[in-house]
Parts: C-alpha cells; structure tokens; sequence
C-alpha cells in the first residue's frame, strides 16, 4: 500500500513538470558547458605534418553524442550566437562581419553535424561502434559540404578567387581529412562509454 502511494505521488502532473523542468535546467548547463568547451578548442591546435587541426570538431561531435541531436546542434548555435554578438570566441575574433570569412561555412556545418551525429548514435541507449562511428562520419560529411560549400562560394563570389575545383579539394580538403577522420574515432571510442552513463543517470 505505501508502494503504491508513493508511485502515485510520483506520477502527479505536479511531480511530472518538476521532472522536466530539472531535466530542462540540466540540458542547458550543459549546452553552455559545451559551448565553453567549443570555444576552447577552438584555440587548442594539434600539429600535423601538413597542417594543424583544432578540437573544435571534437567538442560539437561529442555535444551531439552526449546531447542528442536538438540539444548538441543548440549548444553549437549558442557557441555560434556568442561570437556573432562580438566576443571573440572563433578562432580568429568575433562579430557579425565573420559570416564573411571563408572559414564560417564549416562553423555553421558544424551545428548541423551535431545533430546529425546525434540524431543517428541516440537512436537506441547503448549504441555500438557502427553506429557511432556512422553517426560521426556522417556529421563529418555534413560539416564538409557545408563548409567547403561555403568556402568555395565566398571565394569565388566575394572574394573573386578563381581557383579551379580540383586543386581547391587537394588545398582545402585533403589535409584536413586526416585530422578529422583522427577526431570521429576519438570521439566514438570515447562516447561508447559515455553514453550509457548518461543515459542510467
């Protein structure tokens, strides 16, 4: 009898909305964790023979492993709200004038690639490694096309640059591919692990 009392208060309208609304709080402390740590990264470089990468990538896949497809893409739409405002938090300043940089195709590719990611691995409780490093993968690809395309279109229409396409792909993608292939496997090995505590918590 206390048993079945106590479920039933519970499972009151009252009980539910504090449940979402905890569970609400706690999504947004850690979109603007995520954030911060989008923003770190952003100025963490890692050497390579060719060029350096950052972990930019890293932080808005895992945002979108841990998060889930909404709240990963919402915690790189706050990352990318706070530099659009002025605070210098892309690699290279801040402001509304940054939606000219060449660079910011992939910035914007990378709330898309969160949530694809995210969409993908949080499909069941306990993803395996396919389909986590599908879902990387597939963010990867989003944050290419986005990007690249972007690139290719400021380039080409703003700038007046008139480099032909292949040449374009050896410069631009080629040497990033590496890193970032580097990146989708840390950040699968690492969320196997992380995702089913998330999930029991």
């Amino acid at each position: 009898m206390i048993k079945q009392k106590n479920t039933e208060i519970t499972n009151t309208p009252e009980a539910t909305a504090a449940a979402k609304r905890t569970e609400r709080t706690k999504k947004l402390v850690q979109c603007a964790m995520f954030a911060a740590l989008i923003t770190v990264g952003a100025f963490i470089k890692i050497p390579m023979p060719i060029m350096s990468f950052t972990l930019q990538f890293l932080f808005t896949m895992l945002a979108g492993f841990l998060l889930g497809g909404k709240w990963g893409a919402a915690a790189v739409g706050v990352y990318i709200a706070m530099g659009l405002i002025g605070l210098p938090v892309f690699s290279e300043g801040g402001g509304i004038s940054y939606v000219l940089k060449p660079s910011f195709g992939y910035i914007i590719g990378f709330a898309a690639g969160a949530y694809v990611t995210g969409a993908i691995a949080n499909r069941v409780p306990k993803p395996g490694y396919p389909r986590l490093f599908a879902a990387a993968f597939a963010g990867l690809a989003v944050v290419y096309i986005l990007g690249v395309g972007y690139l290719y279109v400021i380039k080409r229409f703003y700038i007046g640059d008139t480099i032909e396409l292949m040449p374009f792909i050896l410069y631009y993608i080629l040497p990033d591919s590496l890193g970032d292939i580097t990146l989708c496997v840390i950040a699968s090995l690492l969320s196997k692990r992380l995702i089913p505590l998330i999930n029991r918590r």
